[in-house]
């Protein structure tokens, strides 16, 4: 079982890392620990933000990746509805592929398509 320390996450993470690096005046990005796996943390910087996790535990071979509408109350707290969603993404060529799609727009097309245009 792979773990924080190890050789191979640490390898996924700086893969994915660099990958990020052209989107860094778009996002913020922050890298999570948690027992179970670890996430890389997207959140974007505009009128209209996204949130978006992708996610690997250590005990599968395979990622998800979720995307995440911010919305703010008149409090000003943060809620958050569910975008796109895709798991069982294994190679990562899909991953780098799938977070370039999101980051065009993927999720909002989907979400606006099924909300707005359904059969």
């Amino acid at each position: 079982m792979e773990n924080k320390y190890s050789e191979t996450t640490q390898e996924q993470i700086d893969t994915l890392n660099q990958y990020l690096d052209h989107w860094n005046t778009l996002f913020l990005k922050e890298i999570k620990y948690y027992d179970e796996g670890w996430s890389i943390n997207l959140r974007e910087k505009s009128l209209y933000p996204r949130y978006i996790v992708i996610f690997k535990a250590y005990d599968q071979n395979s990622f998800s990746i979720k995307s995440f509408e911010i919305h703010c109350n008149q409090i000003g707290k943060e809620h958050f509805h569910a975008l796109y969603f895709i798991d069982n993404l294994i190679s990562m060529d899909d991953v780098l592929s799938e977070i370039k799609n999101i980051i065009y727009g993927k999720d909002i097309i989907n979400a606006a398509e099924s909300e707005y245009f359904k059969i």
